[in-house]
Formats: structure tokens, sequence, C-alpha cells
């Protein structure tokens, strides 16, 4: 039988800009949120806002981990420390939702791959959160059914323009950081999950390009939080060490379903794109029929056909409701965006748990997100040698 979400507790790693996502969708669903950590004047300010009652600052996540208050650790720091975090909280026996990318090489990903798998795991969900948008898990139900036919391919990008200038600057254009791809491993590979999710398929071989388009950019003495204004008179030059800009080819596997077989993909992903503050956009194309949707429209799909007029399918009302039950919480007309995907996505995983693991599993696992490194390191490689590279 499952428990109420409410009886179960959550200790949130990081404060800057996702840790709060996090806290506001769990906070929406009940659950209880009881421990914060980060630095220590962050986390106790964030304690304040948010009423939590548990603090550890100096970043020290084993003292939270040792809480028995926690039981489930959600991990929203620097992506360098994703894995020793997630090891860490594994072996306390804590659930785990960590976010993307799971770690900065295959080579360490790996690790919490083996480390869920042993026997009596906690849960360990990696938040890829574009996936409980009502609209991509439609468009999963519309090509699982078969509506759309055989999936012939599939195009789309994720644009963003917060660092379109040299002086925009955050610790993810580091490679010590955030890992060696920059606007691909942070944005990119939300299109690539949401689309592998869509067609039941993971990307096994890849060709890709990658420029740097600010070969020099500035940066403050000190950190700054993300998405903040920073004076440039602070400031100093560095080399940047990742990528402005990539276009990506994919080749997809095999489909649980059948309906999208070696399917063919392209993306474009940039974070100097003017005018662009967070879009992430697919097409998917069939022998019946496409959909198209834009995370800046997300309430919105259009439905394509040769031989009958098109369609714009809204959210909550007829041929986009009863598919995605559960995963939307108000009428047509009451727009759903960014901080109700999060909360869904947390909704899944804390279900998952309630339930002893009876329901679906519709979130990313350390498999996807391990696969997802492996492909980030596919795509640089290609880029490198110019050419098609297996993941």
């Amino acid at each position: 039988m499952s428990k109420p979400l409410h009886t179960l507790r959550a200790g949130v790693i990081g404060t800057g800009f996702i840790g709060p996502v996090h806290i506001e969708g769990l906070k929406r669903l009940g659950v209880q949120v009881t421990a914060i950590c980060g630095s220590t004047k962050s986390a106790r300010a964030t304690a304040d806002r948010w009423g939590i009652p548990e603090v550890y600052g100096d970043y020290d996540y084993r003292a939270m981990l040792a809480s028995p208050n926690v039981d489930v650790v959600h991990i929203t720091s620097p992506n360098k420390v994703h894995v020793a975090q997630s090891l860490a909280a594994l072996k306390a026996g804590k659930h785990v939702v960590c976010e993307k990318p799971l770690g900065m090489t295959a080579k360490e990903t790996a690790k919490v791959v083996a480390a869920v798998k042993r026997k009596g795991s906690p849960v360990f969900a990696v938040n890829y959160m574009c996936r409980f948008f009502p609209a991509v898990l439609q468009m999963r139900a519309l090509l699982q059914r078969g509506d759309l036919g055989k999936i012939m391919h599939v195009q789309g990008h994720f644009f963003q323009d917060w660092l379109l200038k040299d002086t925009d600057y955050n610790w993810r254009l580091l490679a010590s950081e955030g890992g060696k791809l920059r606007a691909v491993g942070d944005i990119g590979t939300h299109w690539i999950d949401a689309v592998s999710f869509i067609l039941g398929a993971k990307a096994e071989s890849t060709f890709a390009h990658l420029e740097t388009f600010h070969k020099t950019r500035f940066r403050p003495t000190g950190e700054v939080q993300t998405f903040a204004k920073i004076d440039p008179a602070t400031m100093v030059p560095y080399k940047v060490d990742t990528e402005d800009f990539g276009s990506v080819l994919l080749r997809f596997g095999k489909s649980a379903h059948g309906f999208a077989e070696g399917v063919h993909a392209n993306a474009s992903i940039s974070q100097v794109a003017a005018g662009w503050k967070c879009d992430l956009y697919l097409g998917i194309y069939g022998t019946k029929g496409s959909v198209q949707w834009s995370l800046q429209q997300p309430n919105e799909i259009v439905l394509g056909r040769r031989d009958e007029p098109n369609q714009i399918l809204q959210r909550a009302t007829a041929g986009f409701s009863e598919d995605v039950a559960g995963f939307t919480d108000y009428p047509g007309g009451h727009p759903e965006g960014f901080p109700d995907s999060h909360k869904m996505h947390s909704r899944a995983v804390y279900e998952h748990i309630a339930s002893g693991r009876t329901t679906p599993v519709l979130f990313a696992t350390a498999e996807d997100g391990h696969h997802e490194v492996k492909l980030c390191e596919a795509i640089l490689k290609s880029s490198e040698g110019k050419r098609w590279v297996k993941v």
C-alpha cells in the first residue's frame, strides 16, 4: 500500500538557481523539506525563506546524509560533485534525485550505475524533467499507439541567449566545473533525453560539430548566481574551454513498440542565440503525421497531417487530456510550465518510492544519466575527429 507523500522527507544539497526550484515543487506536493545544505550564508538564508528546520553549512553534505530526518536527497550542486554526493547518499541508504548531468565522465557515472544495481539499493532518478511536460507525455502516447505511423526523422533545437555576451559568466562556462561540453551538456541533453523518451529508443551514434564563438570571456573575481547581472568593471579575462553552440546528428536504435526503428535526428544547440530565453523545440515526423512542440508555448502541440487540416491541441482539452492524467493539475486555459515540470518529476519519483516501486518508471534512471554522459563524450569525439562515432 502506498504511503502519503507528506510522510516522505527531503534534504536538498545546493542553494543556487535550481535548488529552490526543487524545494518549491516538493512543497507543492506536500513533501516535507527537512534539511538544506550549502555555503553557511546561503543555506541559512534558504532555510529562513522556506522554513527548513535543519541547516548544514560549509557544504557539509555528509552531516546532512547522517540525519534521520531525511529520506530523499536532492543533489542540485555543481556537476563536478554529483557522483561523489550520489555515491555517499546511496551508501547512507537515501533515495536520490540528482540534477543532470549525472557526472563529468562516463568512467565516474558508471560507478553510480553499479551502486544502484546492488540489491536493496534506494531509488535513483536523474532530473531530466522535460519528460514531464504534459505535451511530451502526450506526444509519447501518440507515437506509442501508432497515430503518427512509422517515425522517419526528428528535428529541433534548444536555444538560449543568457551567455550571448563575452561578459556573461557562470561556473558552467568552465570545463573544470561543468564538464568539457557546456551548451550540449547543459541544455542539449534535455533535448536528447526528451526525444529518447518519446521514441522509446536511445541514440546509438552521432556526428557533431561544435563551435566556441567567444574564445576569450570575462569573469568576476568571485562566484555569482546563475542568471545574475555582473558589473563588467569587476571582471578579468580568461580563455574559454567549452562550446557556445553545436550541430548534432543522431541515429537512434530500436524502440520497444516498433514505431521508431533507426530514427535519424538533428538538433541545433546554442546558448548565444539572441532573443531565445529558453526554448526546446522538436518536431517528430512519421508516415501518418507529425507533432511539433515548443517549451516557450508548453501547453500546445501542433498535430500535422498531409490530407487533413492541421490541429492545435491544447492541454486539458479533447485529444490532449486522458493520456496525461496524473501529470497535469489545472484545467485548460490555466497554463502549466517550467516549475510544474519539476513538480511532476518529483511526483513520479516520490510516488514510486511511496508505492514500494509499483508505479511505472517514467523518470530518467542512473542508466539513462550514464548513457547521456557517454553520448556527450561521443559528441565531443565526433566534433574533434569530424566523423560518426558510436556511443
